[in-house]
């Protein structure tokens, strides 16, 4: 074993021990950080006999038990991850600024400058479902990205629901768990309503489509399942479709014999350019369909290029951003550019420093560190539509697994609604990106550390 190795087997010893040694100093616990929290806390969050008991209930349930748990056994953490009142604190407030900037009249004209046509079309609906993601460098969180059909809301509502509470000798210095899985249905439901009141008043809703590319073999298909399951518990006929499925006849969108009032969109189309998705386009831009999130949505939202304009002082001074939401922005905002060939040289001089994304992307796809990209992929991005962002780090918990100690990277994610927060979330990962493929790792609730 390499004196590295040595050393850092040491330093987890070290940390077991000062966990046992806390144990009896139970005073000193409610002074830890979440920090703090992240290395030493080994209690288990999930309740897999709650879980179970929960997914019982109905004999589809059993089939949901059974994708989450067999088919995927890395989309639920057993760890919970811990965040300070600061910290959150500040993510609502660098939420709140991009919310303020995204309703600008002057920054909607810069951004849908460069957005698909469809993107013009304005719909009364908000869109459900922003996706707010974060790294933490020490208490200071800097927002990555943000997407417009963020999954995994719903399960985690699911996990919330199946959580068990951290062990006395933590419990103590956490703050008061401000969720609950029935709280998080009820929002969740009503956020749709209040789509389908935006685009038609009082009208009663009656259908809805799940809509993704091949859904069945979808990774998310468990939560799709779930989203049929809430709405039908609410009257509301619910369909799990591919967009080739649907017909627009007659003034309205069908799935065979059935009407279709509103479409919870999936697809990672976000333009719906794709053949498949021409005859839900037409509804959509007909207004014979409710549809959301939509492409105005992504193109105000989600375009990573939109990345760069509110990362740079002076793309924010021209919109009229005044200085406090500007400095919340410029502090809180990885610093993203739009990549081009004649900065080629500097960029890949400074590769290891930057994080590159496609344009129009979501999740990890297509996305490179720098510090991995070799000449060939470099060229590839030069001759795409690329943003380069700056670097940053994600934190770490530290997690025991078949009695080692693991570390895993994590990010926190936001479920936003109108800007306000619905939900938080973490996600636990090994290797460059979120891929719901590490052993431990998956979905975890999160827990916040009072100041």
């Amino acid at each position: 074993m390499s004196n590295s190795c040595l050393l850092e087997h040491y330093v987890r010893l070290n940390f077991r021990f000062k966990c046992l040694y806390m144990k009896e100093q139970q005073a000193n616990i409610a002074k830890l950080s979440a920090e703090q929290l992240n290395q030493l806390c080994q209690c288990t969050a999930l309740n897999e006999l709650s879980l179970r008991q929960i997914l019982s209930q109905q004999d589809d349930d059993k089939a949901i038990y059974h994708m989450i748990v067999n088919e995927r056994p890395n989309l639920l953490a057993k760890a919970r991850v811990f965040i300070s009142e600061k910290c959150l604190q500040k993510q609502h407030d660098i939420i709140a600024a991009i919310e303020s900037v995204i309703a600008m009249p002057t920054y909607q004209e810069r951004v849908l400058a460069y957005a698909p046509e469809v993107a013009k079309y304005q719909p009364n609906a908000q869109g459900v479902f922003f996706g707010y993601d974060f790294h933490l460098e020490g208490e200071e969180p800097k927002l990555i990205e943000i997407n417009s059909n963020a999954g995994g809301a719903l399960i985690n509502a699911l996990l919330v629901r199946s959580q068990q509470q951290c062990c006395e000798r933590f419990n103590s210095a956490l703050s008061v768990n401000e969720y609950t899985a029935e709280t998080l249905e009820q929002i969740f439901l009503n956020m749709f309503l209040e789509e389908w009141q935006a685009e038609r008043g009082a009208k009663v809703l009656h259908t809805i489509a799940i809509v993704d590319e091949d859904p069945t073999n979808q990774y998310m298909l468990p939560e799709f399942l779930l989203f049929k399951k809430l709405f039908e518990q609410h009257a509301i006929q619910t369909i799990i479709c591919d967009p080739s499925e649907l017909t627009y006849h007659e003034g309205a969108l069908w799935h065979q014999q059935q009407r279709i009032d509103l479409v919870y969109n999936r697809l990672t189309d976000f333009a719906l350019d794709a053949p498949t998705q021409q005859t839900l386009l037409k509804a959509y831009l007909a207004a014979e369909v409710v549809v959301t999130p939509h492409p105005r949505a992504h193109a105000l939202y989600a375009d990573k290029r939109n990345l760069v304009v509110l990362s740079d002082e002076a793309e924010l001074i021209a919109l009229g951003v005044e200085e406090k939401t500007r400095a919340i922005l410029l502090a809180g905002i990885a610093h993203t550019t739009q990549v081009k060939l004649t900065d080629s040289d500097a960029l890949w001089a400074s590769r290891k420093q930057l994080f590159f994304k496609p344009a129009k992307g979501y999740g990890s796809k297509a996305a490179y560190r720098g510090d991995k990209l070799t000449k060939r992929v470099f060229s590839e991005v030069l001759s795409s539509d690329y943003v380069a962002q700056a670097l940053v780090q994600p934190s770490q918990r530290i997690v025991e697994i078949d009695h080692e100690l693991v570390d895993f990277k994590l990010d926190l994610r936001h479920y936003v609604y109108k800007a306000y927060t619905q939900l938080i979330s973490a996600r636990l990962y090994q290797g460059q990106t979120t891929n719901f493929r590490t052993s431990g790792g998956g979905f975890a609730v999160v827990r916040v550390v009072a100041d």
